[in-house]
């Protein structure tokens, strides 16, 4: 029992990092800046499992935000200058992983040019107990082509490497979710998404199902329902599952809700913080 919740909380991390949205579709148009986010910006969201008795189990807590990148050249061009920072942190917390000794600690940094949400360069740590995995994936945008890498810090060797094509607009995992919320989504469209994950490239389909008032951290407000097609065979979950995400149909675009239906029970992510961007703040 101790790998399943591991694993699907794994899961619960790709899902709501990524949503896996990317491209435009007939009908949507990407929002003009100013973006619905920006510098100084944080979200934090708690997950509870549920299944039979076990109901609002505490298991885990996403972090996101937005910063600077430190490691921009002043010497580059004007987008590369203005190039930011998103970083994610997912830790397993609460009584459920004590009992049953689930330590993990996903942290996910994807650097983005300033004028397109879309990576240059990603990093991934990957702690489970005492098993470490680093990643990196390199994205060279005029030949279309990424690199991927992933070592063990434990047991320094060469580190495994792919590369492999792409077609753009591509997303990492991380930078998908922001470049989604540049987006107007329309009800009853759907979407194909690039994406790129651990070496691989994927297409992956997305529907715009329903808009419906929701309580929230923000107050009550107009949310949108997606549901990207994550699961299955040649998908980026190879399990059966569904995966349902919640985000606000206003300005900010900013997720609320996700629910991961899976075999071994529910996941529900909840946003349960927002400190605004000082851009936000002086609006």
């Amino acid at each position: 029992m101790n790998r399943e919740p591991t694993k699907l909380l794994g899961t619960g991390r790709v899902c709501l990092l990524c949503i896996c949205l990317a491209a435009s579709v007939a009908g949507q148009q990407s929002t003009k800046a100013p973006w619905p986010f920006a510098k100084g910006e944080e979200l934090v969201y708690q997950t509870e499992f549920n299944k039979g008795l076990l109901r609002g189990v505490d298991v885990a807590e996403f972090h996101f935000s937005v910063t600077a990148d430190p490691d921009g050249s002043p010497n580059a061009p004007a987008a590369e200058m203005q190039r930011f920072r998103l970083v994610a942190d997912v830790v397993s917390k609460g009584f459920f992983a004590k009992l049953f000794r689930i330590n993990f600690h996903e942290h996910i940094e994807s650097t983005s040019r300033g004028d397109i949400v879309s990576p240059l360069h990603t990093i991934r740590s990957d702690e489970q107990g005492k098993r470490v995995r680093v990643s990196e994936a390199l994205f060279d945008h005029k030949a279309r082509k990424v690199t991927w890498s992933e070592r063990d810090p434990n047991h320094p060797r060469s580190p495994a490497t792919t590369t492999i094509d792409f077609q753009e607009p591509i997303q990492d995992v991380l930078s998908a979710i922001y470049f989604l919320r540049t987006q107007k989504l329309a009800i009853g469209e759907s979407l194909t998404v690039p994406l790129t994950d651990s070496g691989r490239f994927l297409r992956i389909q997305v529907a715009v199902v329903e808009r419906k008032r929701m309580n929230s951290a923000l107050g009550r407000v107009n949310a949108v329902l997606i549901q990207p097609a994550i699961f299955g065979e040649g998908a980026l979950v190879k399990r059966a599952g569904t995966l349902s995400i919640w985000i606000t149909d206003d300005s900010r675009r900013i997720p609320i809700k996700a629910q991961l239906k899976v075999d071994v029970g529910t996941f529900d992510i909840t946003l349960k913080r927002v400190v605004d961007s000082p851009q936000n703040q002086a609006k």
